[in-house]
């Protein structure tokens, strides 16, 4: 690459304005208008493109209301009612709480999206709960909160996924189909790790739940369990789109918190607008300048030259998988996983394609990529998150989380080199990729 050509150029600026501390999608914007000025390109371009992006993609409203869904049931009492019922499954066992904290992250996955949405709605609780008279460390419990949430985004609806969608045009009903069994796994393998570290380290046992009262405490927690099945039923059946179910998503939390637990008034129905639209438009920030950068990295076939050069490696399938798994991971090092899926994951996704490799299955691969470096070192927007919630040192908090980033690393391997994980059931549904 030339060092004085109008790209590298713009590259540059976006890494030093980011180093410099200005937030990744100004950065973003003002690279690439340097990259306008200096290619003698009209500056008009960057407004074209965000137009034509922000402006023609439907599926892109699914988003906010997404957000909007997880705030009304973090407002009220629903994740109180969801974690009385995980309790119930599977508190009874060795570290029950931390196997707790597991469950309601699979169960709220069906719910929200968001990584970070699970984090912050379930971690003050799952914080208090865990170490009340020393049952467990802080930062173990912070360890497994930010671990566990990871598995929100992979298992249906999907945000990174509804992101996914709109670059590659796969089907959003297949990606949150092809995401379900890989969550699962996720989910299932941090369970074994935490009976392995119950055992080894001595984690208490709790009070158990008489068998009598789960019928009244699943009773009590229905409704919000209804709520995935009521989403997903729509959204697979045909009924509605992606954007109009997570609009039936936001209304029902919003009902059930209401009118049936009568847990959320006025105000908590503002403050969960309020802290929507603050989360929407650091997203839509990234995007829009995702969006005018993806012109510049399309304008110079930045594409093509990547797999020209990869041609030249002539990597198979399996091995184009690795190279990607690897940069991804290293990537979620250094940077925010919404701009390495808007940014970086276009530039391979031509390659995989001209690879043979189906787009759903490599959609969910690199989600989960992504998620994985929400907890790594050293730019883990989770484990910032569970330092402040948990206020513990970073070091402790990145130690813990060590094994889980292992077995989670295992299960990217497994969901890699088994596509039948991800693609069983959108093909039980009809996909033909």
């Amino acid at each position: 690459m030339n060092p004085t050509s109008p790209l590298t150029l713009a590259v540059v600026a976006i890494v030093a304005l980011s180093l410099f501390g200005l937030p990744v999608a100004h950065a973003m914007i003002a690279g690439s208008l340097l990259y306008f000025w200096l290619a003698g390109v009209d500056m008009a371009t960057a407004a074209e493109q965000l137009m034509n992006g922000m402006y023609a993609s439907y599926l892109l409203l699914a988003v906010p209301l997404f957000i909007l869904a997880a705030e009304f049931m973090n407002s009220g009492s629903i994740m109180e009612r969801l974690l009385g019922f995980c309790n119930a499954l599977v508190g009874r066992f060795r570290g029950g709480l931390a196997q707790v904290n597991v469950v309601q992250s699979i169960v709220f996955a069906s719910m929200s999206g968001s990584a970070l949405a699970d984090a912050a709605g379930s971690g003050r609780i799952m914080q208090t709960m865990m170490t009340r008279d020393g049952r467990y460390s802080a930062s173990f419990t912070a360890a497994l909160t930010a671990a566990s949430s990871v598995i929100g985004p992979i298992i249906p609806p999907s945000i990174p996924l509804v992101l996914y969608a709109l670059i590659s045009d796969a089907s959003i009903g297949y990606l949150f189909l092809g995401g379900l069994v890989p969550g699962l796994l996720v989910g299932i393998v941090q369970m074994a790790l935490v009976a392995h570290l119950a055992r080894r380290r001595g984690f208490p046992v709790e009070q158990a739940v008489p068998l009598r009262e789960l019928p009244r405490i699943t009773w009590q927690a229905f409704p919000a369990l209804m709520m995935p099945v009521v989403l997903l039923g729509c959204l697979y059946s045909g009924v509605t789109t992606p954007t109009e179910a997570a609009a039936m998503a936001a209304a029902y939390a919003l009902l059930i918190s209401a009118f049936l637990y009568r847990s959320i008034g006025w105000r908590d129905v503002y403050r969960s607008l309020a802290t929507s639209a603050r989360i929407t438009i650091s997203i839509g920030m990234l995007i829009a300048a995702a969006l005018v950068f993806n012109y510049v990295i399309t304008v110079e076939n930045v594409p093509r030259a990547l797999a020209a050069a990869l041609d030249g490696y002539d990597l198979s399938p399996a091995g184009f998988l690795l190279a990607a798994n690897v940069a991804l991971l290293l990537l979620g090092c250094v940077l925010e996983g919404t701009t390495i899926l808007l940014v970086v994951v276009p530039v391979l996704l031509p390659t995989a394609q001209a690879l043979g490799i189906d787009p759903v299955h490599f959609g969910v691969v690199a989600v989960l990529n992504i998620m994985i470096g929400l907890i790594t070192p050293p730019y883990g927007l989770l484990l910032f998150m569970m330092v402040k919630i948990a206020d513990v040192p970073l070091r402790d908090l990145v130690r813990e989380v060590k094994p889980f980033l292992v077995v989670m690393i295992a299960a990217l391997a497994l969901i890699t080199y088994v596509p039948d994980l991800v693609l069983f059931l959108p093909r039980l549904f009809g996909y033909k990729g």
